[in-house]
């Protein structure tokens, strides 16, 4: 098997177990009987700040906002990781406010995102530009329907975010 066609079934494999996680555990969110009146606020206001934090890592919104097309692949894929990992770490406190559903559906969309990164960016050649690890993610998850995961934690944490109100 071909190292790149491997990759990308690592990817796969890995979005499909994290979506069944993700699914298996969404009756285990807490009731919105249970919220404290002071805090739901802070509770709206983290969903509000996690659900932004899943738009700016999504790779399509991603690639677009830090695209710099005279990169390497690698300078590229070091960026995007990069970019990832600062963002999810500035709302890393959040985790307080929301479910523990909740907050797995980010991580998952966190880790998701820095595997297909990752995935494609090995299947590339030495010489390769950013736009050609651009081009394979978005292909990527053209052809696989990666992009299903950050729909799902969208979703989760819209619904989440509703019972509160």
């Amino acid at each position: 098997m071909e190292e790149s066609t491997l990759s990308l079934v690592i990817s796969v494999v890995a979005f499909l177990i994290a979506l069944f996680a993700l699914l298996g555990s969404r009756d285990k969110s807490q009731p919105a009987n249970d919220i404290d009146p002071s805090t739901k606020p802070l509770k709206l206001q983290a969903y509000e700040r996690l659900v932004i934090l899943c738009e700016r890592i999504s790779l399509p919104n991603l690639i677009s906002r830090v695209n710099q097309p005279n990169l390497t692949a690698r300078e590229m894929q070091y960026m995007l990781t990069e970019n990832i990992k600062q963002e999810f770490e500035y709302n890393a406190s959040q985790q307080i406010y929301v479910s523990q559903t909740a907050w797995e559906a980010v991580r998952n969309l966190r880790d998701q995102s820095i595997l297909i990164i990752n995935s494609i960016g090995k299947t590339l050649a030495v010489d390769a530009s950013a736009k050609d690890l651009n081009k394979g993610i978005l292909e990527a998850l053209i052809s696989e329907e990666n992009a299903a995961l950050h729909t799902v934690t969208l979703t989760t944490l819209s619904d989440e975010a509703k019972k509160i109100m």
